[in-house]
């Protein structure tokens, strides 16, 4: 179904609740597993904050590469074709697949950090205070009001199809012309 590609289901804490704590893990209650759920906590943060890293270095490299390519063409563009318009497709045709590739690949970041920050919510439980899931997420409004939040991975999943949609748009304009 097409809506697998585009819509993002959140899992809810109660599903990772129970798949976080292992058996032979000490009970909520118990102090003395806390040192070393904090370490786990700032570990798994760390990460959660370098998958946000690495989406912001794909996001700039798929913007300078599509810019780079949009300079070119307005460099090179003369008005009338030399070639005829059908050959435009095969160019056309990858810019699109590589929009395409750059949508998905900012949507699984979008979904891998989802899915971090859940678990760092389940692991917050255990420690005395809930920065991220308690207060900043309620702070935001729970992403409900775009007033008080806006998530950046909605922004950057828009990018993609502006590029697309201009390609699309220079394709119709070249082979009009």
């Amino acid at each position: 179904m097409l809506s697998e590609y585009f819509v993002i289901e959140k899992t809810p804490i109660e599903d990772v609740r129970p798949t976080v704590w292992n058996a032979n893990a000490g009970s909520p209650a118990d102090d003395t597993d806390l040192p070393v759920t904090l370490e786990q906590y700032k570990l798994y943060v760390e990460m959660a904050d370098r998958v946000s890293a690495r989406r912001g270095l794909a996001n700039t490299f798929f913007l300078t590469l599509n810019t780079a390519i949009f300079t070119a063409i307005g460099a090179s563009w003369k008005g009338q074709l030399t070639i005829p318009a059908w050959l435009l497709l095969f160019p056309l045709v990858a810019l699109l697949v590589q929009c395409g590739a750059w949508f998905f690949l900012v949507r699984s970041y979008r979904q891998l950090n989802t899915a971090k920050y859940t678990v760092i919510g389940a692991l917050e439980e255990r420690l005395p205070a809930s920065p991220y899931w308690n207060a900043e997420w309620k702070a935001l409004g729970e992403g409900k009001n775009k007033a008080k939040y806006w998530s950046m991975t909605h922004l950057e999943q828009w990018v993609p199809l502006v590029f697309a949609t201009a390609y699309l748009a220079a394709f119709i304009a070249a082979a009009a012309y």
